[in-house]
């Protein structure tokens, strides 16, 4: 397996910037990088894209995975069974109870590519949401790092200062 070659700044700005093809200094970059708003919100664009049919698939996971479904689904068996099994003189699904094994099956065979349509349209959201926080990671840490270059600049100019200061100070010692 190849090594992976370590971007360098002015690659990473560019490919969090996206739109940025001269090579400008690094410093202007940055600049550009501070103005430009990388994080998007991935819910609202995502919503905005649904189709029909995955509003539908979605609402349906919401609604099949709530332990509301599963309380009224199972007091509806319990029911069917109950009312088949013991009050009805003539049951219209008698036991083993073949028709409600029927309407069981139709409902998960419909139920769960519904819900994996949900999930997979989840999944891209998440991969969406990745992308996105490595972009805002990624400028995050290119600002530091322009941060930090500076603060050892200044710092290198202090001492420097120091240093002069310090030698001057001997200088007027040795005069005086």
């Amino acid at each position: 397996m190849p090594q992976k070659q370590k971007l360098t700044q002015l690659e990473l700005i560019n490919l969090i910037l996206d739109d940025v093809d001269q090579k400008d200094e690094d410093e202007e970059l940055v600049h550009m990088l501070l103005d430009k708003t990388v994080s998007k919100n991935i819910n609202h664009s995502q919503k905005a894209n649904l189709s029909i049919g995955a509003k539908v698939a979605d609402k349906v996971a919401e609604v099949a995975g709530s332990w509301g479904f599963i309380i009224t689904f199972c007091s509806i068996l319990v029911f069917w069974i109950i009312l088949n099994g013991f009050f009805l003189l003539k049951p219209f699904d008698k036991y083993p109870f073949i028709l409600l094994n029927l309407v069981l099956s139709c409902v998960a065979a419909i139920q769960a590519p519904v819900i994996m349509m949900s999930q997979n349209r989840q999944e891209q959201k998440d991969r969406l949401r990745a992308e996105n926080d490595y972009k805002v990671n990624l400028k995050s840490e290119i600002i530091i790092e322009d941060l930090h270059s500076k603060l050892d600049k200044i710092i290198s100019t202090q001492e420097q200062i120091v240093s002069q200061l310090n030698s001057i100070n001997k200088t007027n010692l040795k005069e005086n």
